[in-house]
């Protein structure tokens, strides 16, 4: 579906995605709240949160205060929400962090953000690539006891599938992820209400969440690792050109995504706690943090739910990089549609209301990405480590400016809208979030496990933020219509 909207109203189709006057069509479409919230969620990836990010706030963060660092993580991402969503109402794009950022501090800091910020997804999507790689071989070994594949196979295999599902219209992708997500968030359920049954060793009466436990251990790593596991939840205001009534749709679906998130950490990781015991849950997650809720899995659920982990677990990678491309494709759209790359770019498919050739630069991008990262010989788990810690730290710091951004948009520019909203929110938000990034900046080894490796990709995280400035002061010479487009703030 076609639309030549700049401020939300449809209109009449044109061929080829083009408008009469010759720029690209607008995206438009019928996401529902549901449809977004599930679209973000599957991105996060909440099962490999539960099995993989837990068992680490268990043996390196706060130790039995986890289950209260996710509500605390929580709860500041829900203050991110608040300045996030009021802005969404006055910046009526699908930009997120660019058009946000843009709108704030200024077109240069807000194209290089955009860049940044396509970095970051893009350097997570190859990760999750790699990673991908590793868990269907072992899914393949477990379920079929079959001759091992090499890993790059299957992440060939999935890069084809992904590349598909992004062509076609979003709502056929939102979909196959609502599918996934929901029988990864009812095997966590079922394994809790397992739990709770048993009443685990030590019972489920929370006499263990103590402050002084709440406290305990590194309470700053920990908080790093919270903040970190709730990636993606910004990505609501992505999708917003293809959401039914976005006015409503975008904060309901970012408010949700962030409450939802919250809950599941937090009920997972007290119940993961209560199925072993306090003392137990601790040692076992010190001796192997990688398997603490995997085996708590298997003690309550059997053979049964271990094998559906192993399934659920490949369901949950393949929805999250149909999630990142789909992200990436809407990230390239906008700079097409603003001029800043070819409007070609931009093209809308008149069939399936996809940004196409967007999608098309994405499936050729990461193809050529994961050719050169196969012939480099990386191995694969050390390279998802490192380019998922990185890019999540890309991703911490574009919440930090976008928190300075909001701020700083409604102390210039008076709109009437709440001050609690508007102003005190945002200013909170980025000051906690600072102090994450700062957190985050010192623990750079645990981040991606690998300090060498990640000051490389920093520094083409960090030179990408400044070149894409240079570029957008070049623009407000050469091409000042163009630059006064950037983030969509004329069309």
């Amino acid at each position: 579906m076609l639309s030549n909207r700049a401020d939300g109203a449809a209109g009449s189709p044109e061929p080829e995605g083009k408008l009469s006057s010759g720029r690209p069509a607008t995206l438009s479409g019928h996401l529902g709240t549901f449809d977004i919230v599930f679209t973000v969620l599957a991105y996060n990836a909440p099962l490999t949160v539960v099995t993989g990010f837990i068992g680490l706030l268990l043996s390196m963060g706060n130790g039995l205060g986890t289950p209260v660092t996710f509500v605390v993580a929580g709860c500041l991402m829900l203050l991110f929400s608040v300045g996030f969503t009021t802005m969404s109402k006055y910046v009526r794009n699908a930009g997120a962090f660019y058009a946000y950022i843009t709108a704030g501090l200024g077109r240069p800091i807000g194209f290089g953000s955009a860049l940044m910020a396509m970095l970051a997804y893009g350097f997570m999507m190859v990760g999750i690539y790699l990673y991908a790689g590793v868990v269907y071989t072992s899914l393949a070994k477990h379920l079929f006891n079959s001759t091992a594949i090499v890993w790059w196979v299957y992440s060939l295999i999935l890069w084809a599938i992904v590349s598909v599902f992004g062509y076609l219209r979003i709502t056929f992708s939102a979909k196959i992820l609502t599918l996934a997500l929901i029988f990864e968030v009812l095997l966590v359920f079922v394994w809790e209400i397992a739990i709770a049954f048993s009443k685990g060793p030590s019972g489920i009466s929370p006499v263990w969440l103590t402050p002084s436990a709440a406290t305990s251990g590194s309470v700053g790593l920990s908080l790093l690792f919270g903040v970190t596991s709730f990636a993606g939840f910004e990505a609501t205001a992505v999708f917003r050109e293809e959401a039914r009534n976005p006015e409503v749709t975008v904060p309901r679906a970012t408010y949700s995504a962030v409450i939802f998130l919250t809950v599941l950490f937090a009920s997972a990781s007290y119940f993961l706690i209560c199925g072993y015991g306090p003392e137990a849950a601790i040692a076992k997650a010190g001796a192997d943090a990688s398997t603490v809720a995997i085996d708590s899995i298997g003690m309550f659920l059997g053979k049964a739910g271990l094998e559906a982990v192993n399934v659920l677990v490949c369901s949950s990678v393949f929805a999250c990089l149909l999630a990142l491309h789909n992200i990436l494709s809407r990230y390239i759209y906008c700079l097409g549609i603003d001029g800043t790359a070819p409007r070609a770019w931009a093209a809308v498919h008149e069939r399936h209301g996809s940004p196409h050739r967007a999608s098309m630069i994405v499936t050729a991008l990461m193809l050529v990405i994961i050719v050169c990262v196969i012939k480099s010989g990386v191995e694969p788990y050390a390279g998802y480590g490192a380019l998922t810690g990185v890019g999540g730290y890309a991703l911490l710091l574009l919440l930090v400016l976008t928190s300075l951004s909001v701020l700083m948009f409604f102390v210039r520019k008076p709109t009437g809208a709440n001050f609690l909203k508007s102003k005190v929110a945002p200013l909170i938000s980025f000051v906690l979030l600072s102090l994450i990034g700062y957190l985050a900046s010192i623990n750079m080894d645990v981040l991606t496990g690998n300090v060498r490796v990640a000051e490389i990709l920093l520094a083409f995280i960090f030179g990408t933020l400044v070149l894409g400035c240079l570029y957008a002061r070049r623009l407000k010479v050469t091409k000042p219509d163009v630059y006064a487009a950037i983030g969509r703030q004329k069309i």
